[in-house]
């Protein structure tokens, strides 16, 4: 059983502890032996199970009486279900980031489809990424071009969670009215509309529906616009920053499964007529482990109460929390997988199947290496104005 006594810290509510313990049990009941044959099934069928839960209602603000996102109840879902089941931690993370924007900048018109997304009739996704512009947000190419009382929207979209099942995605494109970040809006466009096709199916290592789609004189009324036009880039990094943190927790999600796992293992087997657990080596890498997952709890659930406490922005803390725990629950993962010895590389193995669902989030939604660069502009910043 992984450990719960974080829920103790200061920086929950009852309700979050509740609704942690009320999750926890949840999964232990339904997502055993999900199967994940095939994959855009089993997505599906996810994201109806949490919907029928009531887990979805965090997913998004409520239509009818439109608040905050709570940062901290985002983050204790995600690590749930990623400790369970990391597909089912994907369902749940795309209905959030897929509506991000509508929740947080949408008309009331817009946050309709957030009846259906909370309710898991309708699965979401969020497209920003292109063929020549992933951390580079401003350098995206698709254009949104004025027509009429509307745009018609042209490029192409790639990387793209939930592509190819989603009913509504949310679209960055290049309106035009300034250069780089400022040039560009945010759209509202059903999965039907004319003109958007799926042109590529990818795979990766821990498989989820993705797909590159192309975006053929897709024409959109006013309405699909999510906030001003050349807000674009202020929205998306609004959802992100919202997102981010969210990352962190799935991927600290991913560290406890591994812990638990491996201290089960080196208390069960033995060397030399003693468990593993009595060599000082071996416990060593027990105390790195626990001391990374802690570390990364700390430093996920400080930007998620700084952000629930009213912050503008926790871009600092957000990143902090995503660089840190996706590259220490990497490490923690690795160790697991040498401490099972042979059957840490066993396919279909818990240690494996962490190993390979681990490393994409050390990428998206702000590669490692970005989250530096976010890092230490933040503090540079603050330096410089004291």
């Amino acid at each position: 059983m992984a450990d719960t006594s974080f829920l103790n810290w200061p920086f929950f509510e009852d309700r979050h502890r509740e609704l942690a313990v009320g999750l926890n049990d949840w999964c232990a009941a339904n997502l055993q032996g999900i199967d994940h044959s095939d994959t855009d099934a089993a997505c599906k069928s996810l994201v109806a199970m949490l919907g029928e839960g009531g887990w979805l209602q965090h997913s998004a603000i409520d239509p009818a009486n439109p608040g905050s996102l709570d940062v901290r109840s985002l983050c204790l879902i995600r690590e749930t279900l990623a400790r369970h089941d990391g597909l089912a931690d994907f369902a749940f993370a795309m209905q959030g980031l897929g509506t991000g924007a509508i929740s947080l900048h949408g008309t009331s018109e817009q946050r309709e489809w957030l009846t259906k997304t909370r309710a898991g009739t309708a699965i979401s996704a969020f497209a920003l990424t292109e063929p020549k512009s992933g951390s580079d947000v401003a350098a995206s190419e698709m254009t949104a071009t004025r027509d009429g009382n509307g745009f018609v929207l042209n490029g192409e979209k790639t990387w793209i969670s939930n592509g190819g099942i989603a009913d509504v995605y949310t679209v960055f494109a290049r309106s035009g009215e300034a250069p780089g970040a400022r040039g560009l809006s945010a759209f509202v466009v059903p999965a039907d509309t004319p003109g958007l096709t799926v042109a590529e199916r990818l795979e990766v290592v821990a498989p989820h529906p993705l797909a590159r789609l192309k975006f053929d004189n897709v024409r959109v009324d006013a309405g699909a616009l999510i906030g001003a036009p050349g807000n674009g880039f202020k929205v998306a990094m609004s959802v992100l920053d919202v997102f981010r943190s969210t990352v962190a927790a799935a991927a600290l999600g991913f560290a406890r499964r591994a812990l638990d796992v491996t201290l089960g293992r080196v208390q069960s087997r033995e060397v030399g007529g003693a468990p593993l657990s009595d060599l000082q080596m071996v416990q060593g890498h027990i105390a790195d482990m626990a001391l990374d997952v802690d570390a990364a709890a700390l430093l996920i659930y400080r930007a998620a109460w700084t952000k629930d406490m009213g912050a503008p922005r926790v871009s600092r803390e957000a990143a902090m929390a995503k660089l840190f725990s996706t590259d220490q629950a990497q490490k923690v993962i690795d160790k697991a997988v040498q401490l099972h010895g042979g059957d840490g590389v066993r396919v279909g193995g818990v240690p494996e199947q962490l190993y390979r669902d681990i490393r994409a989030l050390r990428i998206y939604e702000g590669a490692s290496d970005v989250q530096k660069v976010v890092i230490a502009r933040a503090t540079l910043a603050a330096a410089q104005t004291e």
